[in-house]
């Protein structure tokens, strides 16, 4: 097998772009259900340090999901492990752009680690991490 992965260099990136609403947010709590009323009711949000309703962490960082299975690497691609810090608040009606960057290619299997970021309409970094993903063959 072929381990060179010379489709694939340090320094590649990739990103994505997206609003979370109120639908996005409803939805992602039904599948997963995270129903926790900070995410679902505005008026308990109100009472929370936040001051109003946010989007669940695991929501927004499933750009970079999104990002590894069809952009950077693509289709092929899978996770062998994730790991994520949560900065700072998403708030409904944010626009939040998700990137990845690869930064390490192992020279022996097709492996690759990715630096993840997210960030607000206002440039705050809101989740950052890293991922390790096995490369499509």
């Amino acid at each position: 097998m072929d381990t060179s992965n010379s489709r694939f260099h340090v320094g590649q990136s990739a990103e994505l772009t997206r609003t979370f609403g109120h639908a996005d947010v409803s939805t992602f709590a039904e599948l997963c259900g995270d129903t926790n009323p900070v995410h679902l009711d505005e008026e308990y949000a109100k009472d929370t340090p936040f001051g109003a309703r946010i989007a669940h962490g695991w929501l927004v960082s499933s750009m970079f999901s999104t990002l590894f299975g069809t952009v950077l690497p693509g289709e092929g691609a899978l996770y062998l492990g994730q790991n994520l810090k949560f900065k700072a608040p998403v708030f409904l009606g944010d626009t939040v752009t998700a990137r990845v960057e690869l930064c390490h290619l192992r020279p022996d299997k097709p492996i690759a680690t990715f630096r993840c970021e997210c960030l607000n309409q206002s440039g705050e970094l809101v989740i950052e991490g890293e991922a390790v993903i096995k490369l499509p063959c």
